[in-house]
């Protein structure tokens, strides 16, 4: 299965078992100097931004308990994980 974040889609996602996303990270900008890098983190919340996901499937604001959720990102033949990153030339 392959998911957009732009389809506001909410959907329980069953443990093992593998969904590919393609996330927007709106518009963003940073200038890298020589020997720079760069971490990508994954995680299933941004809050404050988002109001944060007890991973429980029940409807937000009804729950007592929260639930911990873990992530896998798998990197292989069959399952390609990549992250793209524009360049922009200097002038």
């Amino acid at each position: 299965m392959f998911f957009s974040h732009d389809t506001n889609q909410a959907m329980l996602i069953k443990p093992e078992s593998i969904v590919g996303y393609e996330l927007d990270l709106w518009v963003t900008s940073n200038v890298f100097l020589r020997g720079q890098r760069i971490r990508l983190e994954v995680s299933s919340s941004n809050f404050p931004r988002y109001d944060r996901n007890p991973n429980s499937g029940l409807p937000f604001g009804t729950d007592v308990k929260l639930l911990p959720a873990h992530q896998t990102i798998y990197h292989d033949a069959a399952h390609p994980s990549y992250l793209k990153l524009p360049v922009i030339p200097s002038k």
